[in-house]
Protein backbone atom coordinates (compact mmCIF):
# COMPACT_ATOMS: atom_id res chain seq x y z
CA UNK A 1 0.00 0.00 0.00
CA UNK A 2 1.31 3.43 -0.96
CA UNK A 3 1.92 6.30 1.41
CA UNK A 4 -0.87 8.87 1.54
CA UNK A 5 -1.63 11.91 3.66
CA UNK A 6 -4.60 13.13 5.64
CA UNK A 7 -4.47 16.94 5.67
CA UNK A 8 -6.72 19.26 7.68
CA UNK A 9 -7.68 22.86 7.06
CA UNK A 10 -5.85 23.93 10.24
CA UNK A 11 -2.56 22.99 8.52
CA UNK A 12 -2.12 19.56 10.14
CA UNK A 13 -0.85 16.64 8.08
CA UNK A 14 -0.87 12.93 9.02
CA UNK A 15 1.23 10.40 7.09
CA UNK A 16 -0.42 7.02 6.60
CA UNK A 17 -0.93 4.14 4.17
CA UNK A 18 -3.68 4.21 1.59
CA UNK A 19 -6.29 1.48 1.12
CA UNK A 20 -9.55 1.35 -0.75
CA UNK A 21 -9.77 3.71 -3.71
CA UNK A 22 -6.69 5.74 -4.72
CA UNK A 23 -8.92 8.77 -5.36
CA UNK A 24 -8.17 12.18 -3.89
CA UNK A 25 -11.12 13.25 -1.76
CA UNK A 26 -12.22 16.23 0.33
CA UNK A 27 -14.95 16.41 2.95
CA UNK A 28 -15.75 17.39 6.52
CA UNK A 29 -13.96 15.11 8.97
CA UNK A 30 -15.73 13.73 12.07
CA UNK A 31 -14.77 10.97 14.50
CA UNK A 32 -16.91 7.99 15.48
CA UNK A 33 -16.32 6.04 18.71
CA UNK A 34 -18.30 2.89 17.84
CA UNK A 35 -16.41 -0.35 18.44
CA UNK A 36 -18.43 -2.27 15.83
CA UNK A 37 -20.85 -1.46 13.04
CA UNK A 38 -18.43 0.21 10.64
CA UNK A 39 -20.40 -1.03 7.60
CA UNK A 40 -23.65 0.51 8.85
CA UNK A 41 -21.81 3.75 9.67
CA UNK A 42 -20.07 4.04 6.29
CA UNK A 43 -23.35 3.40 4.44
CA UNK A 44 -25.43 5.74 6.63
CA UNK A 45 -26.42 8.77 4.54
CA UNK A 46 -26.06 11.14 7.50
CA UNK A 47 -22.33 11.04 6.67
CA UNK A 48 -22.79 12.46 3.17
CA UNK A 49 -19.72 14.50 2.16
CA UNK A 50 -17.88 13.56 5.37
CA UNK A 51 -14.66 11.70 6.15
CA UNK A 52 -15.12 9.32 9.08
CA UNK A 53 -12.27 8.74 11.52
CA UNK A 54 -12.85 5.60 13.59
CA UNK A 55 -11.37 5.60 17.09
CA UNK A 56 -11.65 1.81 17.39
CA UNK A 57 -8.03 0.68 16.77
CA UNK A 58 -8.79 -2.04 14.20
CA UNK A 59 -11.51 -1.70 11.57
CA UNK A 60 -12.56 -4.29 8.98
CA UNK A 61 -12.13 -7.45 11.04
CA UNK A 62 -15.46 -8.97 9.95
CA UNK A 63 -15.53 -7.73 6.39
CA UNK A 64 -18.64 -6.56 4.51
CA UNK A 65 -21.88 -8.56 4.38
CA UNK A 66 -25.30 -8.28 2.72
CA UNK A 67 -27.24 -7.78 5.95
CA UNK A 68 -25.65 -4.57 7.22
CA UNK A 69 -26.22 -1.93 4.55
CA UNK A 70 -27.95 1.29 5.59
CA UNK A 71 -28.00 2.49 1.97
CA UNK A 72 -27.06 0.99 -1.38
CA UNK A 73 -24.66 3.74 -2.48
CA UNK A 74 -22.60 5.25 0.34
CA UNK A 75 -21.70 8.94 -0.02
CA UNK A 76 -18.91 9.27 2.55
CA UNK A 77 -15.75 10.94 1.27
CA UNK A 78 -13.23 8.81 3.11
CA UNK A 79 -12.39 6.42 5.95
CA UNK A 80 -9.58 7.03 8.47
CA UNK A 81 -8.37 4.19 10.74
CA UNK A 82 -5.44 3.17 12.94
CA UNK A 83 -5.25 -0.34 11.45
CA UNK A 84 -7.31 -1.98 8.72
CA UNK A 85 -7.84 -5.75 8.90
CA UNK A 86 -7.20 -7.74 5.73
CA UNK A 87 -8.33 -11.12 7.09
CA UNK A 88 -11.80 -12.08 8.31
CA UNK A 89 -13.28 -15.40 9.41
CA UNK A 90 -16.86 -14.09 9.49
CA UNK A 91 -19.08 -16.61 7.66
CA UNK A 92 -21.29 -13.76 6.33
CA UNK A 93 -18.35 -11.89 4.84
CA UNK A 94 -18.57 -11.19 1.11
CA UNK A 95 -15.77 -8.65 0.68
CA UNK A 96 -13.02 -7.10 2.71
CA UNK A 97 -13.37 -3.45 3.68
CA UNK A 98 -10.54 -2.64 1.28
CA UNK A 99 -12.35 -4.35 -1.61
CA UNK A 100 -15.64 -2.64 -0.78
CA UNK A 101 -14.12 0.84 -0.65
CA UNK A 102 -12.43 0.20 -4.01
CA UNK A 103 -15.81 -0.77 -5.50
CA UNK A 104 -17.43 2.39 -4.17
CA UNK A 105 -14.49 4.68 -5.10
CA UNK A 106 -14.00 5.72 -1.48
CA UNK A 107 -10.42 6.34 -0.30
CA UNK A 108 -9.19 5.02 3.03
CA UNK A 109 -6.07 5.77 5.01
CA UNK A 110 -4.57 3.67 7.82
CA UNK A 111 -1.70 3.98 10.32
CA UNK A 112 -3.15 7.28 11.53
CA UNK A 113 -2.98 8.24 15.21
CA UNK A 114 -6.76 8.39 15.51
CA UNK A 115 -6.56 9.04 19.25
CA UNK A 116 -4.64 12.27 18.64
CA UNK A 117 -6.98 13.16 15.78
CA UNK A 118 -10.10 12.60 17.90
CA UNK A 119 -8.72 14.78 20.69
CA UNK A 120 -8.09 17.56 18.17
CA UNK A 121 -11.61 17.29 16.71
CA UNK A 122 -13.22 17.27 20.16
CA UNK A 123 -11.76 20.74 20.71
CA UNK A 124 -12.02 22.20 17.22
CA UNK A 125 -15.17 20.49 16.00
CA UNK A 126 -15.47 19.12 12.45
CA UNK A 127 -13.28 20.75 9.82
CA UNK A 128 -12.48 20.30 6.15
CA UNK A 129 -9.97 17.56 5.35
CA UNK A 130 -8.53 15.79 2.32
CA UNK A 131 -6.92 12.43 1.63
CA UNK A 132 -4.11 13.15 -0.83
CA UNK A 133 -0.91 11.69 -2.26
CA UNK A 134 1.29 14.69 -1.46
CA UNK A 135 0.88 17.14 1.44
CA UNK A 136 2.29 20.16 -0.38
CA UNK A 137 1.18 23.80 -0.55
CA UNK A 138 -0.98 23.08 -3.58
CA UNK A 139 -2.92 20.38 -1.70
CA UNK A 140 -3.59 22.78 1.19
CA UNK A 141 -4.60 25.53 -1.26
CA UNK A 142 -7.05 23.15 -2.93
CA UNK A 143 -8.44 22.15 0.45
CA UNK A 144 -8.90 25.76 1.53
CA UNK A 145 -10.62 26.66 -1.75
CA UNK A 146 -13.08 23.76 -1.62
CA UNK A 147 -16.65 24.77 -0.78
CA UNK A 148 -18.77 21.93 0.59
CA UNK A 149 -22.40 21.88 -0.43
CA UNK A 150 -25.18 22.61 2.07
CA UNK A 151 -27.69 20.70 -0.05
CA UNK A 152 -26.91 17.28 1.41
CA UNK A 153 -30.53 16.15 1.72
CA UNK A 154 -31.24 16.88 -1.94
CA UNK A 155 -28.15 14.83 -2.85
CA UNK A 156 -29.13 11.67 -0.94
CA UNK A 157 -32.94 11.61 -0.66
CA UNK A 158 -35.02 9.71 -3.18
CA UNK A 159 -36.32 11.89 -6.05
CA UNK A 160 -39.39 9.68 -6.58
CA UNK A 161 -41.74 7.63 -4.37
CA UNK A 162 -41.13 3.92 -3.94
CA UNK A 163 -42.87 1.16 -1.94
CA UNK A 164 -41.67 -1.18 0.79
CA UNK A 165 -44.74 -3.46 0.75
CA UNK A 166 -46.36 -5.01 3.79
CA UNK A 167 -49.78 -6.25 4.85
CA UNK A 168 -50.42 -4.10 7.91
CA UNK A 169 -50.73 -0.42 8.74
CA UNK A 170 -50.12 2.07 5.95
CA UNK A 171 -47.06 4.22 6.73
CA UNK A 172 -45.55 7.09 4.75
CA UNK A 173 -41.82 7.69 5.30
CA UNK A 174 -40.47 11.09 4.32
CA UNK A 175 -36.93 10.56 3.06
CA UNK A 176 -34.31 13.09 4.21
CA UNK A 177 -31.49 10.52 3.88
CA UNK A 178 -33.25 7.36 5.00
CA UNK A 179 -31.33 4.58 6.74
CA UNK A 180 -32.53 1.06 5.97
CA UNK A 181 -32.79 0.14 9.64
CA UNK A 182 -35.99 2.20 9.83
CA UNK A 183 -37.53 0.23 6.97
CA UNK A 184 -36.43 -3.06 8.55
CA UNK A 185 -38.17 -2.27 11.83
CA UNK A 186 -41.36 -1.15 10.09
CA UNK A 187 -41.29 -4.34 7.98
CA UNK A 188 -40.95 -6.48 11.12
CA UNK A 189 -44.25 -4.92 12.21
CA UNK A 190 -45.85 -5.73 8.83
CA UNK A 191 -46.25 -2.05 7.90
CA UNK A 192 -47.07 -1.23 4.29
CA UNK A 193 -44.57 1.56 3.62
CA UNK A 194 -44.42 4.19 0.91
CA UNK A 195 -41.27 6.32 0.85
CA UNK A 196 -41.76 9.87 -0.44
CA UNK A 197 -39.17 12.55 -1.27
CA UNK A 198 -38.62 15.31 1.28
CA UNK A 199 -40.37 17.72 -1.10
CA UNK A 200 -43.70 15.88 -0.65
CA UNK A 201 -46.66 18.16 0.07
CA UNK A 202 -49.38 17.67 2.65
CA UNK A 203 -51.82 16.81 -0.12
CA UNK A 204 -49.55 14.15 -1.60
CA UNK A 205 -49.19 12.54 1.83
CA UNK A 206 -52.90 12.67 2.65
CA UNK A 207 -53.80 11.20 -0.75
CA UNK A 208 -52.02 7.98 0.28
CA UNK A 209 -54.36 7.65 3.28
CA UNK A 210 -51.57 6.84 5.75
CA UNK A 211 -52.11 5.54 9.26
CA UNK A 212 -48.84 7.22 10.27
CA UNK A 213 -45.95 9.31 8.99
CA UNK A 214 -42.24 8.90 9.74
CA UNK A 215 -39.73 11.72 9.27
CA UNK A 216 -36.44 9.98 8.59
CA UNK A 217 -32.85 10.64 9.53
CA UNK A 218 -30.65 12.65 7.19
CA UNK A 219 -27.49 14.73 6.81
CA UNK A 220 -26.71 18.38 7.21
CA UNK A 221 -28.10 21.43 8.94
CA UNK A 222 -31.89 21.48 9.40
CA UNK A 223 -32.06 25.25 8.72
CA UNK A 224 -30.86 24.58 5.16
CA UNK A 225 -34.11 22.86 4.23
CA UNK A 226 -36.96 24.91 2.71
CA UNK A 227 -39.77 26.32 4.87
CA UNK A 228 -42.21 24.12 2.95
CA UNK A 229 -40.91 21.12 4.95
CA UNK A 230 -41.84 22.79 8.24
CA UNK A 231 -45.25 23.74 6.85
CA UNK A 232 -45.85 20.12 5.85
CA UNK A 233 -45.01 18.94 9.39
CA UNK A 234 -47.31 21.56 10.92
CA UNK A 235 -50.17 20.39 8.70
CA UNK A 236 -49.60 16.68 9.30
CA UNK A 237 -48.86 16.47 13.05
CA UNK A 238 -52.40 17.29 14.18
CA UNK A 239 -54.04 14.92 11.67
CA UNK A 240 -51.94 11.75 11.51
CA UNK A 241 -49.67 10.00 14.07
CA UNK A 242 -46.12 11.19 13.45
CA UNK A 243 -42.74 9.74 14.43
CA UNK A 244 -39.54 11.70 13.70
CA UNK A 245 -35.93 10.48 13.96
CA UNK A 246 -32.59 12.32 13.81
CA UNK A 247 -32.86 15.19 11.34
CA UNK A 248 -36.62 14.58 11.39
CA UNK A 249 -36.58 15.21 15.15
CA UNK A 250 -34.85 18.55 14.65
CA UNK A 251 -37.33 19.55 11.94
CA UNK A 252 -40.26 18.51 14.17
CA UNK A 253 -38.89 20.78 16.91
CA UNK A 254 -38.41 23.67 14.48
CA UNK A 255 -41.94 23.24 13.13
CA UNK A 256 -43.17 23.83 16.68
CA UNK A 257 -41.14 26.96 17.34
CA UNK A 258 -37.92 25.58 18.83
CA UNK A 259 -34.47 26.61 17.65
CA UNK A 260 -31.56 24.33 16.72
CA UNK A 261 -28.03 24.88 18.01
CA UNK A 262 -24.67 23.54 16.87
CA UNK A 263 -23.41 20.74 19.08
CA UNK A 264 -19.82 20.71 20.33
CA UNK A 265 -18.47 18.13 20.51
CA UNK A 266 -20.71 16.25 18.12
CA UNK A 267 -22.18 12.87 19.08
CA UNK A 268 -21.05 10.01 16.82
CA UNK A 269 -20.96 6.56 18.34
CA UNK A 270 -22.80 3.75 20.08
CA UNK A 271 -23.66 3.10 23.73
CA UNK A 272 -24.63 6.67 24.55
CA UNK A 273 -26.53 6.67 27.88
CA UNK A 274 -29.94 8.28 27.57
CA UNK A 275 -32.53 8.79 30.30
CA UNK A 276 -36.24 8.41 29.65
CA UNK A 277 -37.78 11.25 31.65
CA UNK A 278 -41.13 9.71 32.60
CA UNK A 279 -39.69 6.40 33.91
CA UNK A 280 -36.12 7.44 34.84
CA UNK A 281 -35.02 4.33 32.94
CA UNK A 282 -31.57 4.43 31.31
CA UNK A 283 -31.23 3.13 27.77
CA UNK A 284 -28.23 2.96 25.47
CA UNK A 285 -28.43 3.94 21.80
CA UNK A 286 -26.40 4.97 18.78
CA UNK A 287 -26.13 8.65 17.96
CA UNK A 288 -24.98 10.60 14.95
CA UNK A 289 -25.72 14.27 15.45
CA UNK A 290 -24.05 17.60 14.90
CA UNK A 291 -27.03 19.69 16.03
CA UNK A 292 -29.40 19.67 18.99
CA UNK A 293 -32.64 21.30 20.06
CA UNK A 294 -32.08 24.39 22.23
CA UNK A 295 -34.03 23.61 25.44
CA UNK A 296 -34.50 27.32 26.21
CA UNK A 297 -36.57 27.79 23.04
CA UNK A 298 -39.07 24.96 23.50
CA UNK A 299 -42.70 25.98 23.91
CA UNK A 300 -43.65 23.89 26.93
CA UNK A 301 -47.33 24.44 26.18
CA UNK A 302 -46.82 22.38 23.03
CA UNK A 303 -43.91 20.02 23.61
CA UNK A 304 -42.61 17.94 26.50
CA UNK A 305 -39.11 16.46 26.77
CA UNK A 306 -39.13 12.66 26.78
CA UNK A 307 -35.42 11.73 26.60
CA UNK A 308 -32.20 13.49 27.65
CA UNK A 309 -28.55 12.61 27.14
CA UNK A 310 -26.85 11.70 30.43
CA UNK A 311 -23.45 13.00 29.33
CA UNK A 312 -24.23 16.57 28.30
CA UNK A 313 -27.97 16.93 28.97
CA UNK A 314 -28.95 17.50 25.33
CA UNK A 315 -32.54 16.81 24.40
CA UNK A 316 -32.94 13.37 22.83
CA UNK A 317 -36.72 13.16 22.55
CA UNK A 318 -39.85 15.31 22.32
CA UNK A 319 -43.59 14.69 22.35
CA UNK A 320 -46.50 16.90 21.37
CA UNK A 321 -48.91 17.38 24.27
CA UNK A 322 -52.16 17.33 22.30
CA UNK A 323 -51.48 14.99 19.35
CA UNK A 324 -49.85 11.58 18.80
CA UNK A 325 -46.64 13.11 17.43
CA UNK A 326 -43.22 12.42 18.94
CA UNK A 327 -39.54 12.32 18.04
CA UNK A 328 -36.12 11.02 19.07
CA UNK A 329 -32.67 12.38 18.20
CA UNK A 330 -30.88 9.01 18.48
CA UNK A 331 -31.19 5.93 16.24
CA UNK A 332 -33.81 3.60 17.78
CA UNK A 333 -33.36 0.92 15.11
CA UNK A 334 -30.06 -0.33 16.56
CA UNK A 335 -28.23 -0.41 13.21
CA UNK A 336 -25.59 -0.39 14.48
CA UNK A 337 -25.65 -0.38 18.24
CA UNK A 338 -27.84 -1.35 21.16
CA UNK A 339 -31.44 -2.43 20.64
CA UNK A 340 -32.73 -0.89 23.89
CA UNK A 341 -34.98 1.55 22.02
CA UNK A 342 -36.73 -0.80 19.59
CA UNK A 343 -39.94 -0.55 21.60
CA UNK A 344 -40.30 3.03 20.33
CA UNK A 345 -41.39 1.51 17.01
CA UNK A 346 -44.01 -0.52 18.91
CA UNK A 347 -45.18 2.71 20.53
CA UNK A 348 -45.58 4.26 17.09
CA UNK A 349 -47.60 1.27 15.88
CA UNK A 350 -49.84 1.48 18.96
CA UNK A 351 -50.45 5.18 18.33
CA UNK A 352 -51.51 4.39 14.75
CA UNK A 353 -53.83 1.61 15.90
CA UNK A 354 -55.48 3.86 18.47
CA UNK A 355 -55.94 6.68 15.96
CA UNK A 356 -57.35 4.28 13.41
CA UNK A 357 -59.88 2.81 15.79
CA UNK A 358 -61.62 -0.59 15.48
CA UNK A 359 -62.12 -2.10 12.04
CA UNK A 360 -65.46 -3.85 11.60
Amino acid sequence: MADRYLILEDGSAYLGEGFGSPAVSTGEIVFNTSMTGYQEIITNQIYHNQIIAFTQPTIGSYGINHDSYESILPTVKGVVVRDVASISTNRQRRWSLDQYLKQQNIPGISHIDTRHLAKKLRVSGPMKASIVDVADAHAFDQLGATVLTNQQVAAVATPKPFPNPGTGLNVVVIDFGLKHGILRELSKRACNVTVLPYTATTEEIINLDPDGVVLSTGPGKPQDLPDSVLEMIQNIQNRIPLFAIGLGHELFAMANGAQIMKLSPEHHGANHPIREVITNQIIYASQGQGYAVDPETIDRNKLITTFVDLIDGTIQGLRYRDFPAFSVQFFPDGAPGPTDALDIFDEFVESMQQARGPIW
